[in-house]
C-alpha cells in the first residue's frame, strides 16, 4: 500500500500564463496569485499543506466554466474549497483554489410546499437555515461546524453532524445538481442520470452518461455488496446510487466525490419539519465504552441526537474559560448527550424521563439528568460543538492532530470497537482525545501524533496502518463524513477490493479523462504521510524570542512566536458572522486573510522551516503585515477560538519586530503616544481643544494619521479630576486606579466609580498618573511598553496598597493589566499585580456587599461590552450584574463596535470601523428612543456609540455613571 508522495510539487506552468488567458476568456474573473493569499490558502484544517499556484472567487457558473478550460488548457488542477474547513486534506491542492465562500453564497429560493431549497455552493449552512426558519423547515445534516460550513462542501464530503441520528447524511438531502464537468461543460446531475445544461453539449454529456450505465452494469456484484452496507459509510465513491433500484441518483451519487470527478455550481436539497418540541438528557459514565455500550438500548427510543465525548474536552474547557465554562454536566468521566422530540414538551419531557428511568435501572450509567435551562443547553451544545479545537490543546499543554479522526462502525458495534482501539493507542504509546456522533457509530478522535519529525510521521503512519484494519475488521469505514482526502485514500486499498477501486478509478476517468480535479484524494492518491504541514521550529524564530527580540514572553507557548501561532489547526470558528465576537474585520469583509485563521496561517508560513516556503523575508514581510492591518486587536480570538489563538497579541509582536529600527506609521506616534500627548494636553486643556475643534485640527489629524471623519476627543483640564473626585476613605478597601483614557477624557466616570463603590461596600482610594501602556502594546512599541508597566506595577506593588483589589474604569486598561503585563514582563511582580485588578463591573460583582442594591435601575438597557473585558474577564460578567441587580432586559449588541482604540481613529481604518459598527452596535442604537439607556464602558465603545447616534440619539454612558448614588446635578 504505497501511495504517491508529493512533497514539493512541480508547476505545470506559470501563475501569469493561467492569468493572462482568464483576462481574454473571463474577464472580471477575480484571480489572486500573491504570496500572502498562497499562504492563507496553502492550508485546511488537516494536517497537510500544499501551497496552490493561485486563488480564484467565481462569481457565476460561467466564470466557473471558463476557469476549468483555462485549466484544462493549460494542465492545472482544480480544488473545489467552501470554509476550508477540511479535517482531511480535500480543500487544499497544487493548481487553482476555488473559493465559491465569497460570491456564490446565495440561497436562491426556499419552496415550502415542495420542502426543497436551491442554493450555491458557498452558502453557509446557517444562512440556508435562517432562510428556512419562517417557513418551519431546516436542513437536516448539521455538523459542529454550521455556523461556518458551506454547503458545497458538505456535498462534496457527504457531511453529516450532531442530529445524524435521525437525519442522515447530506447525500440523503440532496436532489439534483447543477455541476461544471472536468472538460468545462455545464450540466445537471439528478435522479435518472445526466442531462446536459446547454443544448450544444447534449452529445457529450449523453455520451458521458451512457458510460455511467456500462460502469454500473459491469459492477452490479460489488456495488450491491461493498457498498451501502452502515450508516456512515462515506469512504471512497458511493456508485450503489447509480444502480437501477435507487432510480441512476447522478447527483447522489457525485455526494462524497470531494471535488474529484465534477465542480458543484448549485444544489437543490431537500429540507425538513422542525420538530415540536425537544428536550436533552445528559448523561454521565466512568468512561466512554460504557457510554458506547448503552447506545443500542438509547437507539430503541427513536432519539434525535446522540452525541459522546470524554472529560478531556470539559476539563480543557474549564481550564482555558474557568470553572463556570461549562454548566449541567452530571457526575462522570464520558457523557452522552441524548436529544429526544415529541409532539410538545409534555410528549419530549415523558419520552426522556422513559429513557432515564430505563438507563438508572441498569448498570452503567453514573449520573443523569434532563437539562431545562436553555442556557444550559448552549453551553453544553457549545462544548461537543468545539469538541474538534479544544482536543487540539489539551490541559497538559500537549498538542493532539487529525488524520484519524472520522472512523465509523454500525453503533451497535461501537463499544467493541472503542475498546480494541484504545488497545491499539496503548500499543502505539498515543493518547486520543475521543468525541463524536455516538449514534450513528462515528467517532472522532484526536492523538498525540508527532508530525514533525520523520520518526514521528513514520510512526503516525504504522497507526493509521494498523487502525485502518482495525476498523474494517469490525465491519467499519475510513471515514464517517470528513471524507477520506489526503489523510485516508492511501488507506482505501483495506477496505476496498481491487475491482471495487477500479470501479472508484473508471468513474473518476470518466469525469475527470486529463485528472485535474482535487488530484491526489481518492483515485490515485497522495501518501498520507506526505505534504505534512507541521516542521520543527524555524530558525527565524528562535525557542527564546523574548531575548531576542524583547518582545512577550508567550508564557503557554515555549516556542515563542512561532509554537503560538501554531495553535491554529483551521477549525475556521473566525469565519462566523454570528455567536460570540470573533473575528469582526472578517465579518465586515468576508476575506479569508481578515479571518483569525487567515493570519495565523500567514504567520506559521512566515516562520516554518521547510520546503516550498510561500513567505521568505521573515519579519519584515508586508504580506504578513498587509494581513494584519484590519485586525483589530479587540482579543475576541483569545476567548472564542477553540485553541485560544490571541492574534491581538501575536500582531503587537508581529509589529514590534517588523519596524525595530524603522520609520513607523504616523499613527504610531501620534495615537500609539496618546497617553504621553494627553498627559502634556491637561496643562494646556482650553486651547489644545480649541485648535482640534476648529478648521487646524483637521490639518493636525491628517499630519498624526488620524481620521478627519469623525471629531477629536476633548481633552480634561488638569484640576478636573479631583474636582470629581470624592475625599479618600480613611479606611480604603480596594484601589481605584484612574487610567489614562478615564483621567484625559471623563474623569467623571471615576467620580461616579468612586462612588458607587463606596456605596457598595468597597470604599476605594484613587490612584492616578499610571499607565497601562495599552496604546504602545497595540501598535507593537513593546520596548516603551514595557518601560511604562514595569513602573506601573512595581509602584501598584510597593505602595501601602499592595494588597488591595484594583479596580479599573476603562476596560481595556484593566485588560492591560491582567494579560499583558504578565506576558510583556513574565516577572512575580506583574503577575501578583495582574491577579488584583478588576474590571467595574468585575468589582461590583466580586468585592459590593452581598446585600447591596442600587437605589434604582432602569427597566432596560442596551449594552455593549467591550472586547477585551469579553475576552480577559468574561463574556457575561457585565450582563449578568446588571440582572442581578434588577434590569429586567438587557439587550446586547453582541461583537465589537469598530472602534477598537487607534483603530478606528486610523485615517486608513476609519472604513472597516463604521463596516464592524454597523454589524451589531449600529442597528441597535437605530432602534433607540433618544431617552434610552445605552452602557459601553469602554471609551472607545462610547465614542463609537456618540459618533453613530450623532447629538440628537441616545448617548452612552459608564456603568458607574448609571448606578452613581449621588451624580452630579442630582439625577441620574
Amino acid at each position: 500500500m504505497v501511495g504517491r508522495r508529493r512533497g514539493g510539487h512541480g508547476r505545470m506552468t506559470d501563475a501569469r500564463s493561467l492569468v493572462d488567458l482568464l483576462a481574454r476568456t473571463a474577464p472580471g474573473l477575480e484571480v489572486d496569485t500573491g504570496e500572502g493569499r498562497r499562504a492563507a490558502y496553502a492550508y485546511d484544517a488537516s494536517n497537510y499543506r500544499v501551497p496552490p499556484l493561485a486563488v480564484v472567487f467565481p462569481r457565476s457558473a460561467e466564470d466557473v466554466a471558463a476557469l476549468v478550460r483555462a485549466c484544462r488548457d493549460l494542465r492545472i488542477p482544480l480544488t473545489a474549497r467552501g470554509a476550508g474547513t477540511s479535517m482531511a486534506g480535500n480543500a487544499i491542492g497544487p493548481g487553482v483554489v476555488l473559493d465559491f465562500s465569497r460570491h456564490l453564497n446565495n440561497v436562491i429560493a426556499v419552496d415550502p410546499d415542495t420542502r426543497t431549497a436551491v442554493v450555491e455552493p458557498g452558502v453557509v449552512l446557517d444562512d440556508l437555515q435562517r432562510a428556512a426558519a419562517p417557513h418551519g423547515l431546516f436542513f437536516g445534516p448539521d455538523p459542529s461546524s454550521h455556523s461556518r460550513c458551506t454547503l458545497g462542501g458538505m456535498i462534496g464530503n457527504d457531511a453529516c453532524g450532531n442530529h445524524s441520528v435521525r437525519y442522515g447524511r447530506t447525500v440523503e438531502h440532496v436532489e439534483e445538481l447543477e455541476i461544471v464537468t472536468a472538460t468545462g461543460v455545464r450540466a445537471v446531475a439528478g435522479t435518472g442520470g445526466l442531462r446536459a445544461a446547454e443544448p450544444e453539449n447534449t452529445a457529450e454529456i449523453t455520451a458521458l452518461d451512457a458510460e455511467l450505465t456500462r460502469l454500473v452494469d459491469a459492477n452490479l456484484a460489488a456495488l450491491r455488496t461493498e457498498l451501502g452496507r452502515i450508516p456512515r459509510q462515506v469512504s471512497g465513491y458511493q456508485l450503489h446510487h447509480l444502480l437501477p433500484e435507487h432510480g441512476k441518483h447522478t447527483a447522489r451519487a457525485l455526494v462524497g466525490t470531494e471535488g474529484t470527478c465534477a465542480i458543484v455550481t448549485r444544489a437543490t436539497v431537500r429540507l425538513h419539519p422542525v420538530p415540536a418540541a425537544t428536550t436533552l438528557l445528559a448523561l454521565g459514565y466512568r468512561d466512554v465504552v460504557d457510554a458506547a455500550s448503552d447506545v443500542p438500548a438509547i437507539l430503541r427510543h427513536r432519539p434525535t441526537a446522540v452525541e459522546g465525548m470524554d472529560e478531556a474536552i470539559v476539563a480543557t474547557l474549564r481550564h482555558r474559560r474557568g470553572p463556570h465554562a461549562v454548566t449541567g454536566l452530571p457526575e462522570g468521566a464520558a457523557w452522552l448527550y441524548v436529544e429526544l422530540d415529541g409532539t410538545d414538551q409534555t410528549d419530549a419531557d415523558a419520552r426522556a424521563a422513559e429513557l432515564l428511568a430505563e438507563l438508572r435501572a441498569g448498570e452503567r450509567m453514573v449520573a443523569g439528568r434532563v437539562i431545562d435551562d436553555p442556557a444550559e443547553r448552549r453551553s453544553l451544545w457549545r462544548v461537543r460543538e468545539d469538541g474538534a479545537g479544544l482536543a487540539a490543546r489539551l490541559v497538559d499543554g500537549g498538542t493532539s492532530w487529525p488524520g484519524w479522526e472520522d472512523a465509523a462502525v454500525d453503533p451497535h458495534q461501537l463499544a467493541d470497537y472503542l475498546r480494541d482501539f484504545r488497545t491499539l493507542l496503548a500499543k502505539h504509546d498515543f493518547t486520543g482525545v475521543l468525541y463524536g456522533h455516538f449514534g450513528a457509530g462515528c467517532v472522532h478522535v484526536r492523538i498525540d501524533f508527532d508530525p514533525a519529525t520523520a520518526e514521528g510521521a513514520a510512526a503516525m503512519r504504522a497507526f493509521l496502518e494498523e487502525a485502518a484494519a482495525l476498523v474494517v475488521s469490525h465491519g467499519g469505514t475510513l471515514s464517517g463524513e470528513h471524507g477520506d482526502g489526503r489523510a485516508r485514500s492511501e488507506l482505501l486499498a483495506t477496505m476496498y477490493t481491487p475491482r471495487m477501486r477500479a470501479a472508484f478509478a473508471s468513474y473518476k476517468r470518466l469525469y475527470d479523462p486529463d485528472g485535474i480535479l482535487n488530484p491526489g484524494v481518492i483515485v490515485d492518491p497522495a501518501a498520507v504521510d506526505a505534504d505534512l504541514a507541521l516542521y520543527p521550529i524555524s530558525s527565524r524564530a528562535p525557542v527564546n524570542s523574548h531575548v531576542q527580540h524583547g518582545g512577550f514572553i508567550f508564557p503557554d507557548d515555549p516556542g515563542g512566536l512561532a509554537e503560538a501561532a501554531s495553535r491554529c489547526i483551521g477549525v475556521g470558528r473566525c469565519r462566523s458572522d454570528t455567536g460570540g465576537a470573533m473575528c469582526p474585520s472578517y465579518r465586515a469583509t468576508h476575506d479569508e486573510r481578515d479571518s483569525t485563521r487567515g493570519r495565523a496561517r500567514l504567520l506559521q508560513e512566515m516562520l516554518r522551516d521547510g520546503p516550498g516556503t510561500v513567505i521568505t523575508d521573515g519579519s519584515r514581510s508586508t504580506e504578513v503585515r498587509d494581513a494584519l492591518d484590519l485586525c483589530l486587536s479587540c482579543k475576541a480570538c483569545a476567548a472564542d477560538c477553540p485553541v485560544g489563538v490571541d492574534m491581538a497579541t501575536y500582531k503587537s509582536e508581529f509589529l514590534h519586530r517588523h519596524y525595530r529600527r524603522r520609520l513607523r506609521p504616523l499613527s504610531h506616534y501620534s495615537l500609539g503616544w496618546l497617553p504621553w500627548w494627553a498627559a502634556l494636553a491637561r496643562w494646556f486643556a482650553r486651547p489644545v481643544n480649541a485648535v482640534l475643534g476648529g478648521p487646524l485640527g483637521r490639518l493636525v489629524a491628517r499630519l498624526g494619521g488620524v481620521t478627519t471623519e469623525r471629531p477629536l476627543p476633548r481633552f480634561a483640564r488638569r484640576r478636573d479630576l479631583q474636582a470629581h473626585l470624592p475625599p479618600q476613605p480613611s479606611t480604603p478597601a480596594a484601589v481605584l486606579l484612574v487610567d489614562s483614557f478615564t483621567r484625559a477624557f471623563r474623569p467623571d466616570v471615576a467620580g461616579a466609580a468612586a462612588r458607587v463603590l463606596a456605596d457598595a461596600g468597597v470604599p476605594a482610594t484613587a490612584r492616578e498618573g499610571l499607565c497601562c501602556g495599552l496604546t504602545w502594546i497595540s501598535t507593537g512599541q513593546l520596548g516603551i511598553a514595557r518601560r511604562v508597566l514595569t513602573r506601573t506595577v512595581e509602584q501598584l506593588d510597593a505602595e501601602g496598597s499592595g494588597e488591595l483589589p484594583i479596580v479599573v474604569p476603562e476596560p481595556s486598561c484593566a485588560a492591560a493589566l491582567r494579560h499583558d503585563a504578565p506576558a510583556l514582563l513574565g516577572t512575580d511582580t506583574a503577575r501578583r499585580v495582574a491577579a488584583r485588578v478588576h474590571t467595574f463591573s468585575g468589582a461590583l460583582t466580586e468585592l459590593a456587599d452581598p446585600d447591596w442594591r442600587p437605589a434604582a435601575v432602569p427597566d432596560r438597557v442596551t449594552l455593549q461590552t467591550h472586547c477585551h473585558e469579553y475576552a480577559v474577564f468574561g463574556e457575561t460578567t457585565q450582563s449578568t450584574l446588571l440582572r442581578r441587580l434588577g434590569v429586567g432586559e438587557v439587550d446586547e449588541a453582541n461583537g465589537c463596535c469598530g472602534l477598537a482604540g487607534n483603530f478606528g481613529f486610523e485615517a486608513e481604518h476609519y472604513d472597516t470601523s463604521m463596516a464592524v459598527g454597523a454589524l451589531s452596535l449600529a442597528p441597535k442604537l437605530a432602534a433607540l428612543d433618544p431617552d434610552a439607556e445605552v452602557l459601553a464602558d469602554g471609551f472607545s465603545c462610547r465614542t463609537q456609540a456618540a459618533h453613530l447616534t450623532g447629538p440628537d440619539g441616545p448617548q452612552a454612558r459608564h456603568l458607574a455613571q448609571l448606578l452613581d448614588p449621588n451624580p452630579p446635578g442630582g439625577t441620574r
